[in-house]
C-alpha cells in the first residue's frame, strides 16, 4: 500500500476517528469516581447542581463541572489561646482545641469563605462568654461541664455552615503570677485552718474519752460500794440471825473478836516499837477465849 493510499484511507475514516475520540472524552468526562474521604460539589452553568458522594457517579459532560472537592475527614483546628475574665474578675488565659468535620459541603462552600478562621473566632467568643458567667473555682472544678456547654454553643453557631463539631477541648487554664501567689496563700491558709480544726476535734475527742473513762470509773466504784454494802448487810443479817438463835453470847463473841482483830492490826503496824494497850485489853482476850471454849 502506497503512501497516497494510506493518506486517502485516513482521510475517509477521520470522521469516525474523531467521533470515537469524542465519545471516549464524553465518557471520561461523564464519569466521576469519588474517594471515600471526599465529596464533590458539581455546578451547572455556575449554579449548584449536585453533591457527589463516594463511589462512581455520572454527570452531564460539558454542562456539569466538578467545582469543589471537599474532604469529609475530621479536622483539628490549631490550638488557640484567648484571654477571658471570670465572674470574680480574674484574668485567665484559656487554651482550646476544636475538632470538626464537614457534613454538608454545599453549605460550607457557598456560605463561608474561611472555615477554620470562622470556627476559631466563634470558639473564642463563646469561651469568653461562658467563662464570664463562672467564678475561677468553678472554671477549675467544672471543666467537663464547661467543655460540654462550649461544644453545644459552637454546634448551634456553625450549624448553617454544614459543619459538625465532634470535640471541643480546654487544654489549659493559665493564671498570671500575682493570681497564682494569691491562690497559694489562700491554699496555705485553708490547710492551716483544716489542721487547727483537726487538732481541736482531737482535743475534743480526748476530753470526751476522758469523761467517759471517769464516768466508767465512777460506775465501777459505785458498783463496788454497792457490793460492799450488800456484803455488810449480809454479814449484819447473819449476826442478827446468830443473836436470835444463840442469844447475847453470840454478840459478845463478835465484839470480842473485833477487839482482837484490832489489837492484832495495831501490833502489826510498821514503825511502832511501843504499844499502849487499854486497861481492858487483856480482859477482851480473856473473854474471847472463854467464848471460844464455850465458857461463861
Amino acid at each position: 500500500m502506497t503512501e497516497d493510499q494510506i493518506i486517502g484511507l485516513f482521510s475517509q475514516n477521520i470522521v469516525f476517528l474523531a467521533a470515537a475520540i469524542f465519545i471516549v472524552v464524553v465518557i471520561l468526562k461523564g464519569i466521576r469516581i469519588v474517594p471515600q474521604s471526599e465529596k464533590y460539589v458539581v455546578e451547572r452553568f455556575g449554579r449548584l447542581h449536585a453533591v457527589l458522594g463516594p463511589g462512581i457517579n455520572f454527570i452531564v459532560p460539558f454542562l456539569d463541572v466538578v467545582r469543589h472537592k471537599i474532604s469529609i475527614l475530621e479536622r483539628q483546628l490549631p490550638t488557640a489561646s484567648q484571654d477571658a475574665i471570670t465572674k470574680d474578675n480574674v484574668l485567665v488565659q484559656v487554651d482550646t482545641s476544636v475538632f470538626y468535620r464537614i457534613t454538608e459541603p454545599e453549605k460550607t462552600v457557598y456560605r463561608i469563605r474561611d472555615v477554620d478562621g470562622a470556627i476559631s473566632t466563634t470558639v473564642a467568643g463563646i469561651v469568653r462568654a461562658e467563662i464570664g458567667k463562672m467564678d475561677l473555682d468553678e472554671v477549675q472544678s467544672n471543666r467537663a461541664q464547661l467543655i460540654s456547654t462550649i461544644k453545644a454553643s459552637v454546634e448551634d453557631a456553625v450549624d448553617d455552615w454544614g459543619i459538625e463539631v465532634t470535640r471541643a477541648e480546654i487544654l489549659d487554664v493559665n493564671l498570671d503570677q500575682a493570681t497564682r501567689d494569691a491562690m497559694l496563700q489562700q491554699l496555705n491558709a485553708e490547710r492551716e485552718r483544716r489542721a487547727q480544726v483537726t487538732k481541736a476535734e482531737g482535743a475534743k475527742r480526748a476530753v470526751e474519752l476522758n469523761a467517759d473513762a471517769e464516768l466508767y470509773a465512777a460506775e465501777q466504784t459505785a458498783k463496788a460500794r454497792r457490793i460492799e454494802a450488800e456484803a455488810e448487810a449480809y454479814a449484819t443479817e447473819v449476826v442478827a440471825r446468830a443473836i436470835a438463835a444463840h442469844g447475847l453470847e453470840a454478840a459478845q463473841y463478835q465484839v470480842a473478836l473485833k477487839q482482837v482483830e484490832a489489837l492484832n492490826a495495831l501490833g502489826n503496824g510498821a514503825g511502832k516499837q511501843t504499844i499502849v494497850l487499854p486497861a481492858n485489853a487483856l480482859e477482851a482476850f480473856g473473854d474471847a477465849f472463854k467464848l471460844l471454849k464455850g465458857g461463861k
